[in-house]
């Protein structure tokens, strides 16, 4: 039996004993908060008026009834109106030797089929350090909710068309000289992303003098409502104050001018190109997404995240000007002079936004809405998870409100599990400049960072070059992801690979390390899997064996937050409370063979939990360290 089901119906039948057969009110029990001596806890309270005493009095009073019972309670302590309970430690052994070679089943009493999409890259450009936080956050976010028992299918929504795209595009084909991975050597998505930068730096060097005119009012704009979008954004800026105002109104001059230029002229019309299905354009969207794609799928590899299902966005936004139409119909969109589409989100808290461009071509949102009506008319889908930085928050609003408006049945289980952008100690990356953090080039660098730390160690002994080289990766793997994933995922992160790949921190390595010291540990033992009873606990196993069956827990509340870093703390909890275990108490050297027997079977319990919970991050272990 459970053993808060088994407490509960204790505490009931003893407040039964007490007070009667009364309307006694429900019974509040729960983990005694740390800083408190007790593993679970009563709430006495609501019983103040059946016992006619004083909350602290009544505590007791029910606390020595509760104790009559030696064999489940061991002792109680009363915090003002609150019971602390303190559990037998033989019935945590019972529960421990009840499944010390097995890892609990979760059971979530709602099962659900769920898509977690995540990734999303453009394919304009190399993953990055960004995408890394992404992918990491998807695929744990995914395997936590399979061990759930959800229903889970793994999608990437591929970002291959839209003005991005066509920067790279554009670049590449008057700048590029026909380059080509093969003849440059040259990862596919990272030639892609240097013509990205091209086109920046290109950009930048024809408007930068214009641009510096513009913000003295020296510019005459081509387009009649930029013209008067320009007149209103110089009369606002002569009257700001604010440096934080003034460099926003200089960014809008900035993006105006931009947009005017012959060069974001030629892209804009590339896309028009694109979405009318020029040949041509499309020949060199095919031949430059071909190299990208190729190049991603080896960063997957590499970070060991894979999907079930891909949707390209050159597909569906198609089927999000299919629900333009729709929207324009019932009412729900709207047309502006110009022939643009538009919703007016006011009522919701929200602003009006832009569905369509008045030239016909579609935008985020339009890709969006065409997207998650195919992901339900594919799967059927409960719930629709949405992986991506916190700095598309109003765009996710946007869309889930739109869906409700449409009246699509699915809309009400659509959630978006926002995430904080990463930094380094160098300050934010940014893409236009070529400043990101490269993810190959990370995972590389992980890598050698992982070697040499296990060579100055001394950890290398009586290893092959085989098992070296998977040693170094999955430690650096274990460290890249651990480090992201520990932080809770709504929070802004600095990352730090210095950091992240201590052995003796709260990283990835230090728990690598205890798992592998288990194994060790366990290679050089024999017959130590026969029953045990009737020893006596010491206080590191009884928290220990805490810790451990609290397993269950952790993972529904993890699926129920989308939350890997629950999982990470709960990893480090397991393992530093075993090291603490390993460091009090002999086990091999202990002459107590049924003791001897139970520790070694502790230590595999461990393991097993290690192993598996490390597994919902997607960190493999090593067996030798």
């Amino acid at each position: 039996m459970n053993l808060e089901v088994q407490l509960k119906e204790h505490i009931i039948s003893s407040l039964n004993n007490l007070f009667g057969n009364e309307s006694l009110p429900s019974i509040q029990i729960e983990k005694t908060k740390p800083v408190f001596e007790g593993d679970y806890t009563l709430v006495v309270f609501p019983l103040v008026r059946f016992s006619k005493k004083s909350p602290e009095e009544t505590a007791k009073l029910v606390g020595e009834q509760l104790i009559k019972n030696k064999e489940l309670i061991q002792e109680y302590n009363v915090i003002k109106g609150f019971l602390n309970l303190v559990i037998n430690p033989q019935i945590w052994l019972h529960l421990h030797t009840e499944n010390w070679d097995s890892v609990p089943t979760v059971s979530h009493p709602d099962v659900s089929k769920i898509m977690v999409e995540y990734s999303s890259p453009n394919t304009n450009k190399p993953l990055h350090l960004g995408h890394i936080r992404n992918n990491l956050l998807g695929y744990s976010i995914s395997q936590i909710l399979k061990s759930n028992g959800h229903d889970v299918i793994m999608a990437n929504l591929i970002n291959d068309r839209g003005i991005h795209i066509c920067k790279s595009m554009l670049a590449w084909q008057r700048f590029g000289n026909n380059e080509t991975p093969e003849n440059s050597k040259i990862k596919g998505d990272h030639l892609v992303g240097k013509y990205y930068v091209v086109f920046e730096n290109e950009l930048q060097k024809a408007t930068e003098q214009l641009v510096a005119e513009a913000k003295k009012g020296n510019w005459t704009p081509k387009n009649s409502s930029t013209k008067e979008r320009y007149t209103q954004t110089l009369e606002a800026l002569e009257k700001a104050k604010e440096q934080k105002q003034i460099n926003k109104l200089e960014g809008q001059i900035k993006e105006m001018v931009r947009n005017e230029s012959e060069l974001m002229i030629s892209c804009q019309q590339m896309l028009r190109d694109w979405e009318s299905g020029d040949p041509e354009v499309l020949a060199l969207w095919e031949k430059m997404n071909g190299w990208v794609y190729e190049g991603f799928e080896n960063t997957y590899k590499s970070l060991g995240v894979s999907f079930d299902q891909y949707y390209y966005e050159s597909n569906t936004y198609k089927l999000g000007k299919d629900l333009v139409k729709e929207g324009l119909v019932s009412g729900v969109f709207f047309q502006k002079e110009d022939g643009s589409e538009w919703i007016d989100l006011a009522a919701d808290g929200l602003d009006e936004k832009l569905v369509q461009r008045s030239d016909g071509t579609s935008v985020y949102i339009t890709q969006d809405m065409g997207t998650a009506d195919l992901k339900y008319e594919d799967f059927k889908l409960d719930r629709s998870v949405y992986v991506v930085g916190n700095e598309q928050d109003y765009h996710f609003k946007v869309l889930f409100s739109i869906m409700k408006k449409l009246n699509r049945s699915y809309a009400n289980g659509m959630y978006h599990a926002s995430y904080g952008m990463v930094d380094l100690p160098s300050g934010k990356m940014k893409s236009r400049e070529g400043t990101v953090v490269d993810a190959d080039d990370l995972i590389q660098d992980m890598i050698q960072t992982a070697q040499q730390k296990t060579e100055e160690l001394g950890k290398t002994e009586g290893m092959d070059q085989t098992e070296l080289d998977n040693l170094y990766y999955r430690l650096a793997l274990a460290a890249l992801k651990f480090f992201i994933l520990k932080v809770d995922p709504k929070k802004r992160m600095l990352f730090n690979p210095e950091e992240s790949i201590d052995f003796h921190g709260d990283t990835g390595p230090f728990v690598m390390y205890t798992y592998a010291r288990i194994q060790s540990m366990l290679s050089k033992a024999d017959n130590w899997k026969q029953p045990v009873d009737n020893i006596s606990l010491h206080p590191s196993e009884v928290s220990n064996i805490k810790i451990l069956n609290s397993y269950e827990e952790v993972i529904l509340q993890a699926g129920k937050e989308y939350s890997p870093a629950l999982i990470c703390q709960f990893v480090l909890d397991v393992a530093k409370s075993y090291n603490r275990v390993y460091n009090e108490v002999d086990i091999l050297r202990e002459s107590n063979t049924t003791l001897r027997n139970f520790r070694l079977q502790l230590a595999h319990k461990n393991a097993l939990i290690l192993r598996s919970s490390l597994a919902l991050l997607g960190i493999e272990t090593v067996n030798k360290m």
